[in-house]
């Protein structure tokens, strides 16, 4: 006899019922926080978590720029990308990219730990990062999080 209180349970895009989280960024060390909302935009913080379809829920960042960074990075860490030219390597401090996009930060470390697939390109359509305290997404009634 089979105990069906033990079954893992398989959901399915249609069974899935989305929410939104706003998130604080507020006073946070970048990297834990990152950690944090990538886990509630797969979908980890759920008890019916099911690593091959997307029931992860959206999520709205706001005070990007009174994010933290421990001991001296916020001096050395540096930004590196390539324009695709010839010794086109680019490196940009943390201050100087904080000063001009202040939520790349953020937005460049969450998606760093997120999966690399088609799948973390779908949950990654779900974030919403602002610099400031405002967004636009107040029809999504946002549960908020303390994280």
């Amino acid at each position: 006899m089979i105990n069906h209180k033990n079954l893992t349970t398989q959901v399915k895009r249609e069974e899935n019922s989305r929410r939104w989280f706003l998130f604080d960024a507020a006073g946070k060390t970048l990297g834990r926080f990152a950690s944090e909302v990538a886990k509630v935009l797969q979908g980890k913080h759920r008890v019916d978590f099911t690593p091959h379809a997307d029931t992860g829920d959206g999520v709205i960042i706001i005070n990007c720029e009174k994010i933290k960074l421990t001991g001296s990075k916020r001096a050395r860490k540096l930004y590196r990308y390539y324009t695709g030219h010839m010794s086109g390597l680019r490196e940009v401090p943390f201050e100087t990219m904080h000063a001009r996009h202040p939520t790349y930060a953020v937005d460049h470390a969450v998606r760093g730990m997120m999966p690399k697939s088609r799948l973390g390109k779908q949950q990654l359509r779900r974030l919403r990062v602002y610099a400031k305290d405002a967004h636009d997404l107040g029809a999504q009634q946002p549960i908020i999080v303390n994280a």
